[in-house]
């Protein structure tokens, strides 16, 4: 991480809690290190054990990475870079249209049967990443899944997520398929599929660039 960098990325990190005067033991380690080490795994797909020694312990880093994680940390500060390229950009910090679509990844033979699935269209034994990004490519929700659930089953809950942290959301482009043209409500959701392929919602329209509309009744 450059220095400039970092200066973005500093004041978007957790103050430790002894320098708020909560008591407790300084950190040992410094955030930048952790945050280095867990982009150097994230970019080179190690495991955490094989964590270089130029790094902090493997252990240590996991312990950071985790709390972060479980306190809901990691999620904001990604929300809280998007929302800064996007304003960079001369785009409002929210988005207001959004871009669904998937892909089937071979799974490597480690990966347990239960996780796993075959995609017949594509040929493919794996699993299957769901991503609903905005119209900058950038991150809004990502789901994965075995290789054989189909889009519409994934989209009933990734969009649900999506549209429940995204409350200016009102369009959303995916790739039309065969499936998306049947006729099939989603019994106990807000979203309806209806005998065409894009999405209406109470607020928001949902929709392929083939044309077409999925439905959804007005939240009560």
């Amino acid at each position: 991480m450059t220095d400039a960098e970092w200066v973005v990325v500093r004041p978007l990190l957790p103050v430790p809690g002894w320098m708020r005067g909560r008591g407790g033991q300084p950190e040992a380690y410094c955030h930048r290190a952790i945050l280095d080490a867990i982009r150097y795994l994230v970019d080179n797909g190690i495991k955490w054990r094989a964590m270089p020694a130029d790094f902090p312990s493997w252990d240590r880093v996991y312990a950071f990475f985790r709390r972060w994680r479980d306190h809901g940390l990691a999620r904001e500060f990604h929300d809280r870079l998007r929302a800064a390229v996007r304003t960079r950009a001369g785009r409002d910090s929210e988005p207001t249209a959004a871009v669904i679509d998937s892909q089937s990844v071979k799974a490597d033979a480690v990966v347990g049967a239960d996780s796993r699935g075959f995609d017949g269209g594509k040929l493919i034994n794996g699993r299957k990443r769901h991503l609903v990004v905005d119209t900058l490519g950038l991150l809004l929700g990502v789901m994965v899944t075995a290789a054989d659930v189909g889009d519409r089953t994934a989209a009933k809950v990734l969009l649900q997520q999506v549209a429940g942290a995204h409350h200016r959301l009102a369009l959303v482009w995916a790739a039309a398929t065969p499936a998306a043209s049947s006729s099939t409500a989603w019994p106990y959701s807000r979203w309806s599929w209806p005998s065409s392929n894009a999405v209406t919602t109470g607020r928001a329209s949902w929709c392929c660039p083939s044309g077409g509309s999925w439905s959804a009744p007005t939240p009560g």
